[in-house]
């Protein structure tokens, strides 16, 4: 069962994901309220849903054609279905309430384009239109999904999976033992369980940690800052903190908490212009891109790339990928392997021309070199799970900066060797060496099959001194992590190249 849950959320994007999550509480919202078991008329609801998903598009599709940025459908969709889960239902004859959700969703939308700065949005969206829409217009949002004992299993089983699969448990954790232990502190101990009961059963809690707080271009990208991050909307979403007579609620607990993770985060989007496209190895090519200005990142971070697409598939607009280069490089390099039925982003990326452009942002990631020069190191990529020990090894080479490193590179032919000119670099002028493991045809000097605890123990009989980092397919880095693990390795010396939407 959870082999089957894993294929799923590997093959899956994270937007992808929340969208459906979302599909299937308003689903079991609009059957339960046939029965009577969620205090919502149906018809109510399918009418809301449908209002806030034409007002989320409508608006989006007109600023995205003003500011000439690629629409995200997705998004779209999301922030339209996280409204009809949080507003109350309204009827074709609540004219007001009509007017609330119509405001909520137009401001929601617009503030990705009004309130950023570098084309990065500041705010969740959601929560600044159902927060404009209470100060404004007196219709606070009720996040009457969260309170609801017949939705709970379903919002706490598709959290599960997001949290899987963005791999953000600190984040969902910490946010959550702050907000209990808040309630807590003001509360008298004799009412500790009906207060826990309270806030765990009839609340918005899980929802709005699932959901909300879990969205990754509003929240850091970096543990530390991450964890600062929960505490902070943690604190200030518990009900009985207040200024005066001035009392938080949810949505503006996260608002307050999306101004410090822009403060520490990485600022801006960019518009990176195609300059050329060159062949690394058998259906493996970099796109090289010119960007507006001088992109600050550590070997072995990632970006989120965003392509206008006329027809998507289920897999979006949107994709995570590593940078294939370095900080010492001027161009921003991106590393793609092709296959015969590749996506429709990975289609449309192939069929660009030099002069033309892509969208960047959410630059982040913890897959990078330590700050100590002296740990040992052994890198481990798989196909294209390469680009990030490029990016690593040319900044090493144009520093030139000895560290003591092995890489272990997979491929099922010799045609799939990338790189080969940064990897001979790196051996030369570094003393840095990298044995190729080699599925099919392996020639003398290279490793037939795929890369095991036989060739890790011939390479380096030092391994259980050094700190491995792992890129590549997810089943082979599932696969060498537990290899690792059997031969003694400590968990702690196991770096995954991971990031939200591994696609």
């Amino acid at each position: 069962m959870i082999k089957a849950v894993d294929r799923f959320l590997d093959h899956v994007t994270m937007y992808r994901l929340v969208l459906y999550y979302l599909m299937a509480l308003l689903g079991a919202a609009f059957g339960f309220g046939f029965v009577k078991l969620v205090p919502h008329d149906p018809l109510a609801l399918a009418y809301t849903t449908a209002l806030a998903v034409s007002a989320c598009w409508v608006t989006n599709k007109a600023f995205a054609l003003v500011f000439e940025i690629p629409a995200n459908n997705e998004s779209v969709y999301i922030t339209a279905l996280i409204l009809a889960l949080i507003l109350d239902p309204v009827t074709v004859t609540d004219l007001n309430g009509i007017a609330a959700v119509a405001f909520a969703s137009v401001w929601a939308i617009s503030s990705k384009f009004i309130f950023a700065v570098g084309r990065k949005h500041l705010f969740n969206p959601a929560a600044l239109g159902v927060a404009l829409s209470a100060l404004l217009l007196d219709r606070p949002a009720t996040w009457w999904v969260g309170g609801n004992p017949w939705l709970l299993p379903l919002v706490a089983i598709g959290g599960v999976l997001i949290v899987r699969k963005l791999r953000r448990l600190d984040l969902v954790a910490t946010f959550v033992a702050v907000a209990l232990v808040t309630v807590l502190a003001a509360t008298e101990p004799a009412r500790y369980g009906d207060a826990l009961r309270e806030t765990l059963n009839s609340s918005p809690l899980f929802f709005f940690a699932f959901v909300m707080l879990t969205e990754p271009l509003t929240a850091p990208t970096t543990r530390w800052p991450r964890i600062a991050f929960a505490a902070i909307v943690g604190l200030l979403f518990a009900p009985n903190i207040h200024v005066g007579s001035f009392y938080f609620t949810p949505e503006l607990a996260l608002l307050a908490g999306n101004l410090f993770a822009y403060s520490v985060g990485p600022k801006g989007r960019f518009v990176l212009t195609l300059e050329r496209i060159e062949q690394t190895a058998a259906d493996s090519y970099d796109f090289i891109f010119r960007s507006p200005r001088k992109l600050a990142f550590q070997a072995g971070q990632y970006l989120e790339w965003t392509l206008g697409l006329d027809r998507s598939d289920n897999r979006g607009n949107r994709r995570y990928f590593t940078l294939a280069s370095s900080p010492t490089e001027q161009s921003v390099r991106l590393g793609v392997r092709f296959y015969p039925q590749s996506s429709a982003f990975k289609q449309a990326l192939g069929s660009m021309k030099p002069g033309a452009t892509i969208h960047a942002s959410q630059l982040a990631g913890d897959f990078t070199l330590p700050s100590d020069p002296d740990i040992k190191m052994a890198f481990l990529a798989g196909g294209i799970g390469i680009t990030p020990f490029r990016s690593m090894l040319q900044y090493l080479v144009d520093r030139k900066e000895v560290r003591p490193i092995v890489v272990l590179y997979g491929t099922e032919t010799r045609d799939d060797i990338a790189y080969q000119d940064v990897l001979g670099s790196a051996r030369r002028e570094l003393g840095i060496r990298t044995y190729h493991a080699v599925a099919k045809g392996a020639v003398r000097g290279q490793y037939p099959g795929y890369i095991d605890a036989r060739l890790v123990r011939l390479t380096m009989p030092d391994y259980l001194e050094r700190t491995f980092y792992i890129s590549g397919p997810q089943a082979m880095v599932k696969a060498l992590r537990q290899k690792l693990l059997a031969m003694g390795v400590s968990r702690s010396r196991i770096k995954v190249d991971y990031f939200p939407g591994f696609a």
